[in-house]
């Protein structure tokens, strides 16, 4: 039971970290993550959906002037800045007003978008919509990985997390095929389709929205903000329903914490606690963004393209290649997401970076002395997107857990942003130019540049990165807030 003293910043004593890390799994961790987690399958349907129905929407009786380039670079990259401000801006109120509220407000926002995207009647309208879509998706990076990590057990926060991040492609899977409908105007008009399928993405948001209501505010960010009695009766709800369950006691928690509780952290503590005091964990982070970030966005994503140049595969189906790899995506951090928390975060994160660069140089071998046919090049992008899932899922694992409480949902948002932005703008404007020539070298080139960020991330985290398994949040890094007594 939480303690405290009366003073101008109140000082508590509380074992409720150690106690929420102590919890079995349960119905209840279902709850947050199918609450907090099936988001991450809208923004791969979003992300999907757009590039795959580009040539249908370009198309006269679309209903939408816009050339498919305007789609593929002007809305992607609107998409992109939109998603990159709103990790900062929402981010920031995160740490600030709570998890809870803003992963609430912030799927508001993606839902308003993504429906009004769907009636979209010209170019203006589309892309502006796009940004508020990607603003919405943005926030909801920082404040859904900062609730999770907070309110699931040690013991299984590594798996859980990069599974969450994983089902991203999960929502690829389900882009993919839905553009295989949304394009057979047999089936729907070419007016139509394409609203349909934004019109899912809402109607899907509005489920999730639902099921979140349920999903409490996070115990440790109301600690330090001064509502400890909330935290007490949210944790004591969880313990009840857990008993109640299993039908045993639960086990005794181990340490307590001792804080200082503040109601805000100034932009210049997070500033200089990120790059001052944990300077080379952000070197890590900075590193496992940029080198997952150009592989996803700058190459990953303009995969049709190099299957209708190369292989002259139509574009209509070059959505069956895609739901391929995408499910090559998802099995990495279904399958190797436990190692992370047994192996390792070290060795986990490292060998997942390296392997996948190493894959996509031989990927890149292969494909420049003309080996290669679509199906021979998906399955090779499989194999080394299994392994490059697991090593991107865990960057966002990675930064959510290695700062300071306080400055959580701000280091995600940041990280995020510098990311992708990296590779979702910049990488574009470089990767478009060599694919599209038709040259082989050119593309050859594009895949060795993946493929050594990739290899450069990987030996960095062989050197940097911290070994967060099992261990509490409290004790891979301190909260700000904590007395100089620290943990008992």
């Amino acid at each position: 039971m939480p303690t405290a003293q009366a003073a101008t910043g109140r000082t508590i004593t509380t074992d409720i970290p150690a106690r929420l890390d102590r919890l079995p799994w349960s119905r209840w961790h279902w709850t947050v993550v199918i609450g907090l987690g099936t988001v991450w399958i809208l923004d791969g349907l979003e992300v999907t959906v757009v590039g795959n129905i580009a040539g249908r929407l370009a198309e006269p009786g679309s209903g939408l002037p816009v050339t498919s380039g305007q789609i593929t670079g002007t809305a992607a990259a609107l998409y992109v800045a939109g998603a990159c401000s709103g990790a900062l801006f929402w981010g920031r109120l995160t740490d600030r007003y709570g998890r809870k509220k803003l992963f609430m407000i912030t799927l508001v926002v993606y839902l308003a978008a993504t429906a009004l995207t769907a009636i979209s009647f010209t170019a203006w309208w589309f892309f502006l919509f796009r940004f508020l879509t990607g603003f919405g998706i943005g926030g909801e990076y920082a404040a859904i990985n900062s609730a999770i990590d907070e309110l699931i057990p040690a013991e299984y926060r590594g798996r859980v997390d990069l599974i969450i991040n994983g089902s991203f492609w999960l929502g690829a899977v389900g882009g993919s095929l839905l553009s295989i409908v949304a394009l057979n105007t047999d089936l729907l008009p070419a007016n139509i389709g394409w609203r349909l399928t934004f019109a899912l993405g809402a109607v899907l948001a509005l489920v999730i929205l639902l099921v979140r209501r349920h999903v409490p505010e996070s115990p440790r960010w109301l600690l330090i903000h001064g509502r400890e009695r909330e935290a007490e009766d949210i944790v004591a709800d969880i313990e009840r329903q857990i008993e109640t369950e299993t039908g045993k006691p639960l086990t005794e928690p181990q340490g307590e914490l001792k804080i200082h509780q503040r109601k805000s952290i100034t932009f210049r503590e997070i500033a200089r606690t990120v790059f001052g005091q944990y300077r080379k964990r952000a070197a890590l982070g900075f590193s496992l963004f940029i080198g997952q970030a150009f592989l996803y966005n700058a190459i990953t994503f303009g995969f049709g393209a190099i299957l209708t140049t190369f292989f002259n595969i139509p574009a209509d189906h070059t959505g069956y290649y895609f739901a391929v790899i995408a499910i090559g995506n998802f099995c990495g951090p279904l399958l190797l997401g436990k190692l992370f928390d047994t192996i390792g975060r070290r060795i986990m994160i490292s060998t997942t970076y390296l392997l996948s660069g190493l894959l996509l140089f031989g990927t890149a071998w292969l494909f420049g002395r003309g080996s290669l046919d679509a199906t021979t090049l998906t399955a090779c992008w499989c194999v080394v997107l299994f392994f490059a899932s697991a090593g991107a899922s865990s960057a966002y694992l990675t930064v959510s857990e290695i700062f300071p409480m306080e400055t959580r949902a701000m280091a995600i948002a940041f990280f995020y942003a510098l990311g992708t932005a990296a590779g979702g703008i910049s990488g574009p404007l470089l990767f478009a130019d060599l694919t599209s020539t038709g040259n082989v070298g050119d593309t050859v080139l594009a895949f060795q540049i993946g493929a050594a960020l990739m290899c450069a991330a990987g030996l960095v985290a062989a050197f940097l990165a911290v070994n967060a398994e099992r261990r509490s949040l409290e004790d891979i890094a301190r909260p700000l807030t904590a007395t100089a007594a620290g943990k008992t």
